[in-house]
């Protein structure tokens, strides 16, 4: 529900906001006064008593400036506003009344159509993010006297028409980062070629100037295109934190978060006083990627496990729950040992096999859980620096998840919670990964031999199912169990050893 300003002008002096205002809009009067002394009009000298409705619910923002400027003008009839009351406007005033712009103008346009508005007016700056939305009127203004005018004088504004399809397909196919610079390292881009069409989530472990950020940056390049609904889903998200660019109107490309391991929980999943999605929410229909996993806090670590189970976050505060989604692919890297080297005597810095264990401990078993592909990543040797031939383009590889994908979205068209086969659950495993007899001997005796833990099980056969969606075939084979076996390093005894 939109929320509403109601102004009344009586007798006395004095200026009263009521509705739960923060200090923001507490100061609004000044901010008010000043803009509107610049444009030719003024703050009645009487008892100004302005609700913001609905009252029990806190305000923040200077983005109520432009509302309660035009409320006062047409409570003290300095302006004609029989039509007002059909349009939403927002914005945020400088002293000379002109108009900064404003955070999450997409989920207020949306909520607007669904209450049958018939406008949105606000800062121009925004106009792009909120002409997103079809059948409603949004004109973008630089200065509070466009918006008299219209009102006052029946001046009209220029509409803000935004093309949706044509915003969203201009830029989809642009790929900055491209694998085809990668020299090399061809186990490790078939692997993230899985993870990028089931949906994986994939952990990199490899010594340094190895490649493993080099290649985590350029996964996104090789993931589908954002449908028009997440792209407007992504948008909203990035909207709300005050993330989009002045005149973007809509994300075509999947976000990549790369984030610091100082980073904190709030940081992570999101908070404050009026909670704002955190960088698991902002990479959400895209890769959150954490570089140096054992670094970052356990704390901070342990509170991603429930939003990469449920793909959600759930912030809870006195008054009320405000709920993010948080579908992302985790993409992590790090070093095998503190030193950054494996266990190799000719390493500058060799690790004791102790010291590996002790560093690779910090990531705990249940969140490793959800980390379906474990790689490890060697340097590239000379020879292959040294070669002028390009490898394999990121659209070449596109291509293949994208016919992957498609299998999957077919396979999982009845279910709504279910898009790819990283979100299988038990019921979907027995039924879409059953295996022939030598299939299953095959992994029972890898599981056996190489010591796999039983959390390996599941998230085997997974992997196993994308590989043959890659290929095209109904039906997992040994050779795809072969694979799937391969990227489960951290889930051995003796790992290194």
């Amino acid at each position: 529900m939109l929320q509403l300003s109601q102004v009344n002008i009586d007798k006395g002096i004095g200026y009263h906001l009521v509705g739960l205002p923060d200090n923001a809009i507490r100061e609004s009067s000044y901010r008010i006064a000043a803009a509107l002394k610049n444009v030719g009009y003024k703050l009645p000298g009487k008892k100004i008593t302005i609700n913001m409705a609905p009252a029990d619910l806190r305000k923040e923002g200077a983005a109520y400036d432009l509302t309660l400027a035009l409320g006062i003008l047409a409570s003290s009839s300095q302006i004609k506003a029989t039509h007002i009351g059909d349009y939403i406007i927002m914005g945020e005033l400088s002293l000379d009344g002109g108009l900064q712009p404003i955070k999450g103008v997409l989920p207020i346009a949306i909520q607007a159509r669904k209450e049958g508005f018939k406008g949105f007016i606000l800062p121009k700056q925004n106009a792009k993010e909120a002409a997103i939305v079809d059948q409603l009127e949004v004109y973008g203004v630089e200065n509070i006297s466009e918006v008299i005018a219209f009102f006052d004088k029946q001046i009209p504004l220029e509409r803000t028409i935004v093309d949706t399809r044509a915003e969203f397909e201009k830029n989809y196919k642009n790929t900055e980062l491209d694998f085809a610079d990668v020299k090399g390292q061809e186990n490790i881009k078939r692997c993230m070629e899985i993870a990028a069409a089931g949906g994986h989530n994939i952990i990199l472990v490899g010594p340094p100037g190895s490649g493993k950020t080099m290649l985590a940056k350029r996964i996104s390049g090789i993931l589908p295109p954002l449908s028009l609904h997440e792209a407007l889903e992504t948008t909203k998200i990035h909207s709300v934190s005050g993330r989009l660019k002045d005149d973007v109107g809509l994300l075509t490309e999947r976000p990549f978060r790369s984030v610091h391991h100082s980073a904190s929980e709030p940081a992570i999943i999101g908070g404050g006083s009026y909670p704002q999605p955190g960088e698991i929410s902002l990479a959400h229909n895209g890769v959150l990627f954490l570089d140096e996993l054992p670094e970052f806090k356990r704390s901070v670590l342990e509170v991603m496990r429930q939003p990469l189970e449920d793909r959600e976050v759930t912030i809870s505060r006195a008054r009320f729950t405000v709920t993010y989604p948080s579908s992302c692919m985790l993409v992590a890297s790090m070093n095998p040992s503190p030193s950054g080297y494996f266990n190799d005597p000719d390493a500058p810095m060799a690790t004791s096999q102790g010291e590996m264990n002790r560093y690779l401990s910090k990531i705990s078993g249940p969140l490793l859980d959800r980390i379906d592909l474990h790689i490890e990543v060697n340097p590239v040797p000379f020879e292959k620096l040294s070669e002028e031939r390009k490898g394999e383009a990121s659209h070449t590889i596109r291509e293949r998840v994208i016919a992957a994908r498609l299998i999957q979205t077919q396979r999982y068209q009845e279910n709504d919670t279910i898009h790819y086969n990283a979100q299988m659950g038990v019921r979907q495993i027995k039924e879409y990964c059953q295996l022939p007899d030598s299939a299953n001997a095959l992994l029972k005796n890898a599981m056996e031999r190489l010591n796999l833990s039983a959390r390996a099980y599941d998230r085997i056969l997974k992997v196993a199912r994308t590989i043959a969606d890659l290929e095209g075939l109904e039906h997992i084979k040994d050779h795809h169990i072969g694979e799937a076996i391969q990227y489960r390093s951290l889930d051995r005894e003796g790992w290194l050893g």
